[in-house]
């Protein structure tokens, strides 16, 4: 029986590269050259340290092109809150998402059932196994989920005929 796989999954040799390029901009850029500015890299978490919340916000954004430009969807990253560490300088920590949380898998099975589409979905862990007869009808299910979950960077892949 045809299948496919919707997953949530960042490409984290990419995200590595990209808080590389993001460290080395900010030690050559004039306005960050010599701050507190600076970000981390731990398995699936990124810490963002600065004199101030500006300063956040303008690591955030390189970090953000040098994402974009390397194909990786920033919808991947969950921010935390921005934390006062000792004397004036301020951190924030930022997730990488990986899987498919409980509740979106739910609403993801909910969207595909209420469609009336001949395929039927069901949770696998942290991704959410889509199954059908027919391949257009897969691929009929790939375009409605596509269009209609816009919060979540879905990818699909395991396709099998």
């Amino acid at each position: 029986m045809p299948s496919f796989d919707v997953v949530c999954e960042a490409n984290m040799v990419e995200v590595k590269n990209a808080v590389e390029q993001t460290d080395k901009e900010i030690t050559t850029r004039f306005d960050l050259k010599g701050t507190g500015a600076r970000i981390e890299q731990k398995d699936r978490e990124l810490t963002v340290t600065g004199d101030s919340e500006f300063q956040l916000g303008q690591v955030k954004d390189i970090l953000v092109n040098k994402m974009t430009k390397r194909k990786v969807d920033v919808r991947f990253l969950d921010e935390g809150k921005v934390e006062k560490i000792g004397g004036d300088k301020v951190k924030q920590v930022i997730k990488v998402r990986n899987g498919i949380e409980t509740e979106d898998a739910k609403k993801i099975t909910k969207l595909i059932k209420e469609s009336k589409m001949k395929v039927q979905a069901s949770i696998q862990g942290e991704s959410v196994r889509v199954s059908g007869a027919k391949r257009d009808d897969l691929q009929a299910a790939i375009a409605m989920l596509r269009k209609d979950v816009t919060d979540l960077p879905l990818e699909f892949n395991n396709f099998r005929d």
